[in-house]
C-alpha cells in the first residue's frame, strides 16, 4: 500500500510539475490577472514584453525577455533602439487614450520597435550613435496614430492593422534621408537581383545556417545564436508557430534561389524572412490549423517571399528596402480570401496561440455569421 501511494504521489509531482510549465506557454493570459494589484510599472513591463513578441506573431512575455536577451547578445545599441521603440510607443498608445485592452496586449507596441530597429540597421553612423534616438521616438509615436487611423478602416473587413504603420513608417523615414545627410545617414539598400558575380558553387552549409536566420532576420538580427534563441522563444510560445516560422524561411530561402538573388541574401537570411511570416500567418495563427491550411501556409510563404524579391528590385533602384511589405501584402490578402480559405479564418479579436485556435477548431468552423463579427484590431 505504501509503495502504490509513493507511486500515485510521484505521478501527482509529475502531473504538477507539467501543468506549472504548460503556464509559461501560449499567451499566458493568468499573468495579466496576477498583475492587476500590482506595481504599474511592472505592469507597463509585461505590455512591453508581449509587444516585443508581436514582432513574430506571438503573444508572450517570457517569450519576449528572450527575444530581448537575443537582440542584447547581438548588438546592445539594437538592443537599446529596440526597448526605446517598445517604450516610446507603449507610453504613447497610454497618453493618447488608446484601447486598454490593446496595449495590455502589447499591439501598440510592435510597430515601434521594428521602427526603432530599422533606424539602427539602416544607419551608417555607426553605434551609439545618440542623436538617432530622436526620429526613433518619433517615429515610434507615429505608428501608435498610424494604428488608430488604420483600424477602423480594416475593421470593417475584420483584418489586423499588422505592420502597416511600421513599413510607412519606415520608408518615409528612409526616404527625407540619403547616405550623406548631415545628421542621419544611412546605408543604400542593394536590390537582392541586382549584378553581382555569385561565388561559382552555392554552399549547402552556409544555405542551411541561413534558413534559421531568416527567422532572426524579422528582428534585423543576422547573427546564428541570437537567431536560434528568438526561434526558442516562438517554440515557447507555440511549437506549432515555431514549425511554420523555420518552413517558411527555408521555403523564403528556395524561392530566392529559383531567383538567382545574390548568394549573400541566402546566407544571411534575407530571403527568408518574409516567408516565414507569411506562413505563420496562414498556418495556425489567423486560421486553425489543418492540412489545407497548411498548404494555404506554404502558398503564403512562396508568395511572400516573390513578393519580396519583386518589391526589393523595384525599391533598391531609389535604395529603399521592401522591409515587411511582401508579408504584410500576401497576408491580407490571404485574409480576404472567400471559398475554402475562409471556413477555416478566425475573427481578428479572438486569435489565440495556434494550439488554443486549434482546441476551439469546432466553435470556428461551425460558428454562426454572428460569430464572426468584427473585433477590435
Amino acid at each position: 500500500m505504501d509503495t502504490k501511494a509513493e507511486v500515485e504521489d510521484g505521478r501527482d509531482k509529475k502531473t504538477t510539475l507539467v501543468k506549472k510549465c504548460l503556464l509559461c506557454t501560449g499567451d499566458m493570459l493568468h499573468l495579466d490577472t496576477l498583475l492587476q494589484e500590482q506595481w504599474w510599472v511592472l505592469q507597463l513591463l509585461v505590455w512591453g514584453l508581449r509587444g516585443v513578441t508581436r514582432v513574430i506573431l506571438a503573444n508572450n512575455p517570457l517569450s519576449g525577455v528572450l527575444i530581448m536577451a537575443a537582440l542584447f547578445w547581438d548588438s546592445p545599441w539594437q538592443g537599446v533602439l529596440g526597448s526605446v521603440g517598445v517604450l516610446c510607443s507603449t507610453l504613447t498608445a497610454i497618453i493618447t487614450g488608446q484601447d486598454r485592452f490593446e496595449v495590455r496586449g502589447g499591439l501598440h507596441g510592435f510597430n515601434g520597435m521594428l521602427v526603432s530597429l530599422l533606424m539602427g540597421v539602416f544607419s551608417s553612423a555607426g553605434d551609439w550613435y545618440w542623436p538617432l534616438l530622436i526620429p526613433a521616438c518619433l517615429g515610434s509615436a507615429t505608428c501608435v496614430l498610424l494604428f488608430s487611423s488604420l483600424s477602423p478602416l480594416l475593421d470593417r473587413w475584420d483584418l489586423p492593422v499588422a505592420v502597416f504603420p511600421f513599413n510607412l513608417t519606415i520608408v518615409l523615414f528612409l526616404l527625407c534621408n540619403g547616405p550623406q545627410h548631415p545628421y542621419f545617414p544611412r546605408h543604400w539598400a542593394v536590390p537582392p537581383g541586382a549584378e553581382d558575380v555569385n561565388a561559382t558553387q552555392l554552399s549547402i552549409l552556409q544555405f542551411l545556417q541561413g534558413i534559421p536566420l531568416g527567422v532572426g532576420n524579422i528582428y534585423g538580427c543576422s547573427a546564428l545564436g541570437p537567431s536560434l534563441l528568438i526561434l526558442g522563444a516562438v517554440l515557447l510560445y507555440s511549437p506549432l508557430l515555431a514549425i511554420h516560422a523555420l518552413l517558411g524561411s527555408a521555403i523564403g530561402a528556395l524561392a530566392g534561389l529559383s531567383m538567382g538573388v545574390r548568394h549573400s541574401c541566402l546566407y544571411t537570411g534575407l530571403s527568408g524572412f518574409n516567408g516565414a511570416l507569411g506562413c505563420m500567418v496562414v498556418g495556425g495563427l489567423f486560421f486553425t490549423f489543418s492540412w489545407r491550411t497548411h498548404l494555404f501556409a506554404i502558398a503564403s510563404a512562396f508568395f511572400s517571399a516573390y513578393m519580396d524579391i519583386a518589391l526589393s528590385n523595384l525599391l533598391g533602384t531609389v535604395g529603399l528596402p521592401a522591409c515587411s511589405w511582401g508579408a504584410t501584402i500576401v497576408g491580407t490578402l490571404m485574409m480576404l480570401m472567400t471559398g475554402t480559405l475562409k471556413a477555416y479564418r478566425i475573427p481578428t479579436g479572438q486569435v489565440k496561440s495556434p494550439e488554443q485556435n486549434l482546441r476551439s477548431q469546432n466553435q470556428w468552423e461551425a460558428g454562426s455569421p454572428s460569430d464572426r463579427e468584427s473585433t477590435d484590431v
